[in-house]
């Protein structure tokens, strides 16, 4: 359809009539040559002129129609939800498929869209054939580069005195940037002056924070929302929880009442996978575990208190170090105690003595690092004391595996998101070990000298190639791990997989011989007690009166030749035939002595 759009003016408005007429050529100006300028031109002697062998072509321009080639990706975004379903709840929107799938006209419409969608992608003719679509997916082969990792950048703490870095949390868009919760974690013995502030960092600036965040008291904890980059989560040293929105600036944007909050520092706080993204739940060294909405934090939703008695007294219950929640597990959390238990708990369950499901007992010392396995749920990663174990919910007595006893104490660990064989680990000589039980099993693949100072805490990237560790006088150091180590192996899964599997029945066969044994010594004590009653009743009471006479008369000889001895120490020294008299008076007395003795 031609769209005409026809401009309206008034005659006068056009201004004066040009009236064109025809008239002869008229030169205005004339430069003749001048001979004296060809003088001063230089001849170029010889010259290089380059011909071909070809019919001379006159040069010709044509304005065509022009196409331009590009190379663009194609995003693919799920839609088409209802209202009442949640996209980003996986539980909804499996209901929902299942729901969809049982319908008669799904199959028939999938069809008729398929034929449409084939004859769109019929249409892109220009394709290379050459082109690896899914090139990431596939597992690469094992690199024979060795383990290494280099410094990137090192953010120190702007403050005078300084202060441990206790906790970091990278942004959840494009972790581009770093945020860090400094503490003093030493009873009362933060020094006079010490600032409470905490920072965000810009990975490519590390003279100044980009954000600075005031608490009113230090801040142990600090996690960014997973569903809104602008919202972050600290836990304070004075037990309140506080919420910031960078938007706002600085200052605290919601934050706990004191009496409604935790009475010791809270040790761990992390977001939970809800529909609007402002539930989350903090743990401390009081013993409980409070559920929180970050819309009104007056008071806790919900309160647990870790009392493995089940009896739910907070004085017999167990301190909260650290906490574990994972997204695909939604009902399941896990807390790691100050006594080196993990509590393995259900949110969903009615009670509060109903929500401990059960505990696993491994550490000497509090537990400071507790993570799932990103690719194998079932298997978790504690650090504590001088080791880091791996542990199986199917085996509950003990860990499936564990690495060797270090002369340092572990402070913190990690899995790695991209590999499921390797892990991180920090210890308190500043060392950071970097884990690849496929490669090898009884000594870290790299182990890596990070700083003088111990090293309190670590995160790793999502992509698995940055690392940041933070230290006790609160420098953070950004880490680059080799291509091999943050890129996943050809069957690893499966190794991994198959290392995890075999692990947890050598163990649950260990744990029934365990067993066994303790039965059958069991049943042996009590067989040794019943035959020494036994042997006790059918003894001779002859044998012990004669031994009983025997005991009775050893002593008093033992006694009767002290005091001989000590008798003749005390006389002078009489001659030789009387010496001799007196002792066969003596010899006389005792024989005398033992006749008149009754038996």
């Amino acid at each position: 359809m031609e769209i005409v759009y026809v401009y309206v003016k008034k005659r006068s408005e056009f201004g004066k009539q040009c009236n064109f007429s025809d008239r002869q050529a008229e030169l205005n100006i004339d430069i003749p040559p001048n001979p004296e300028l060809a003088e001063q031109f230089v001849e170029r002697n010889p010259v290089d002129t380059g011909i071909q062998c070809s019919t001379s072509m006159s040069e010709h321009e044509a304005n065509t129609e022009r196409f331009e080639m590009e190379t663009r990706g194609i995003n693919h975004v799920e839609g088409g939800w209802p209202k009442d379903v949640n996209p980003l709840e996986l539980e909804q929107t499996i209901r929902f498929r299942k729901k969809v799938e049982k319908d008669e006209n799904y199959i028939n419409t999938i069809m008729q869209l398929g034929s449409i969608m084939e004859h769109c992608i019929k249409q892109n003719n220009a394709i290379d054939i050459y082109q690896e679509y899914f090139d990431d997916e596939d597992a690469v082969e094992v690199t024979e580069e060795a383990p290494s990792a280099k410094t990137i950048n090192v953010f120190r703490d702007p403050q005078e005195i300084k202060r441990s870095a206790t906790h970091l949390s990278w942004h959840p868009d494009g972790n581009r940037k770093l945020a860090v919760a400094y503490s003093c974690l030493n009873f009362q013995r933060a020094p006079e002056g010490m600032s409470h502030e905490s920072y965000i960092w810009d990975l490519e600036n590390p003279n100044r924070p980009e954000i600075v965040l005031k608490p009113s008291s230090s801040l142990v904890t600090l996690e960014y929302n997973p569903k809104d980059s602008h919202v972050l989560l600290g836990g304070c040293y004075n037990g309140q929880l506080a919420c910031w929105d960078t938007r706002k600036g600085s200052l605290v944007a919601e934050l706990s009442t004191i009496e409604f909050s935790h009475r010791d520092p809270v040790y761990g706080s992390i977001w939970l996978q809800s529909k609007t993204g402002t539930e989350c739940f903090s743990a401390s060294t009081d013993g409980q575990v409070m559920w929180w909405d970050i819309r009104k934090m007056s008071e806790p939703t919900e309160v647990v208190i870790l009392d493995i008695t089940r009896k739910e007294q907070l004085e017999s219950a167990l301190g909260a170090i650290s906490l574990e929640f994972e997204s695909t597990l939604p009902t399941k959390f896990m807390v790691g105690t100050e006594q080196g238990i993990v509590i393995s708990c259900n949110r969903k369950a009615k009670t509060s003595a109903e929500k401990i499901v059960c505990t696993f007992p491994g550490h000497h010392g509090p537990i400071y690092a507790l993570q799932r396995n990103p690719f194998y749920p079932k298997n978790f990663l504690t650090v504590g004391d001088w080791t880091a174990r791996i542990w199986s919910e199917d085996s509950r007595e003990s860990s499936i595996m564990w690495t060797k006893y270090h002369m340092a104490y572990l402070t913190d660990g990690a899995w790695s998101p991209v590999r499921p064989a390797v892990f991180f680990t920090t210890k308190m000589d500043g060392t950071l070990d970097i884990w690849d039980f496929v490669f090898k099993q009884c000594d870290p693949a790299l182990s890596l000298k990070v700083c003088d100072e111990a090293l309190f805490c670590l995160r790793v990237q999502d992509n698995g190639c940055f690392i940041a560790c933070g230290s006790q006088l609160g420098t953070t150091t950004l880490l680059e791990v080799s291509n091999g180590l943050c890129t996943l192996q050809r069957n690893e899964k499966n190794t991994a997989s198959s290392i995890f599997e075999r692990e947890t029945r050598r163990e649950k066969i260990l744990e029934a011989r365990h067993r066994e044994m303790r039965l059958k010594e069991k049943g042996k004590v009590e067989g040794k007690d019943d035959d020494q009653r036994e042997e006790g009743t059918t003894l001779n009471l002859e044998e012990l009166v004669s031994k009983a006479e025997e005991e009775f008369f050893d002593i008093i000889f033992s006694e009767l030749r002290k005091k001989e001895v000590e008798a003749m120490k005390m006389k002078p020294k009489p001659d030789l035939e009387t010496d001799e008299e007196v002792e066969g008076e003596d010899q006389g007395e005792e024989e005398g002595d033992r006749a008149e003795t009754p038996t």
